[in-house]
């Protein structure tokens, strides 16, 4: 009997010890894929069951790029839930309003008009930057901010997609930010190691006068500046929010989940490391020398049980290779038992 009873005490502490043994090998395989990695990686993972967290470099300010977009739809969605914004309403399509990158309202004709839901579902499941913009126009960018520092004070100013290019190309010459939103559209067509040339064709200013002497560069001086960037337990934190419906009404944190789960970028990372049986509601970020990949994992047996993911990587010369990391990390996740009980 005695011989029984310690047995069962030991079965029912396992799944604790099993779970504190994920937290602490998770720790040790991060660190040996960043000692690895030609870069910079960080991550920060919570299960939202128990509380158990794993985090690597999850302090450091990380630039975001297009994860943004999720604050960007909580801010509009609580702007919808004061009765200041109605996501039936209209917005139409103008020339000035296109921002490269992806999405599909870059194929669009001005002059059409889409409602805000469509322009909501468009920024989260294709990451379309011409639709952010549009979003971030209407609701305006003190407001995107003062929304966001309420809910996460570490997070630094957002800003448009395109502001982004101006901040950024000026770091080369202030006379970037004389271009338009269409010349930025003609400069990605080049690849990078050819865009430095066509931009500085575009502006026709002599070379003694350049600040950089590569988009890389100057998009490392821009980085530098901190704008659009926060620490991974900070988006960590925000994704936990809206996941337990602390920050939007139940329909709305539906809908912003739903979109992110339909989500169209970003099958080479992390999901491509995660076990088959779960929904990933997330949201992909990609910017030169940078790339983020944040979310929630739930399980399909039990909605309850839920782990936040996001992680990035920065400094590095080859987007493949970055996505490989992020793979990689959510393999080693998954492979320590971090979605075991799921």
């Amino acid at each position: 009997m005695k011989f029984a009873v310690v047995f069962l005490t030991w079965l029912l502490a396992f799944p604790a010890v099993a779970q504190k043994n994920w937290t602490a090998s998770c720790l040790t395989n991060m660190s040996q894929l960043d000692d690895s990695f030609p870069g910079d990686l960080g991550i920060f993972v919570k299960s939202l069951k128990d509380g158990s967290i794993c985090e690597f470099q999850a302090d450091k300010r990380w630039y975001l790029a297009s994860t943004i977009k999720i604050p960007v739809a909580i801010a509009l969605l609580k702007e919808v839930e004061k009765g200041h914004i109605d996501l039936q309403k209209k917005l139409t399509l103008k020339q000035s309003d296109y921002v490269d990158g992806a999405g599909d309202l870059l194929w669009q004709d001005p002059g059409k008009s889409f409602t805000v839901q469509h322009l909501l579902r468009n920024m989260l499941e294709q990451s379309d930057s011409t639709a952010t913009d549009m979003l971030i126009k209407l609701m305006g960018i003190e407001t995107l901010n003062k929304t966001t520092h309420e809910l996460a004070p570490d997070f630094a100013p957002l800003t448009t997609i395109l502001q982004v290019r101006y901040d950024a190309y000026s770091e080369i010459h202030p006379k970037a930010r004389t271009l338009s939103n269409m010349d930025f559209i003609e400069l990605k067509k080049f690849p990078v190691s050819k865009r430095y040339e066509a931009f500085v064709k575009r502006i026709q200013v002599p070379t003694s006068e350049l600040k950089a002497t590569s988009i890389e560069e100057a998009f490392e001086k821009y980085y530098g500046r901190g704008l659009n960037s926060t620490s991974l337990r900070s988006f960590g934190s925000l994704l936990e929010k809206l996941s337990q419906g602390q920050i939007l009404n139940k329909k709305h944190t539906e809908l912003v989940l739903t979109y992110m789960q339909k989500m169209k970028t970003g099958e080479n990372r992390l999901k491509a490391g995660l076990p088959n049986d779960i929904l990933f509601a997330q949201k992909t970020g990609t910017q030169v020398a940078r790339m983020c990949n944040v979310g929630i994992v739930t399980s399909k047996k039990n909605a309850q049980q839920k782990t936040v993911i996001v992680a990035c990587a920065e400094k590095y010369l080859d987007q493949a290779g970055a996505e490989k990391a992020l793979k990689k990390m959510a393999d080693a996740l998954t492979e320590e038992g971090a979605f075991k009980n799921f």
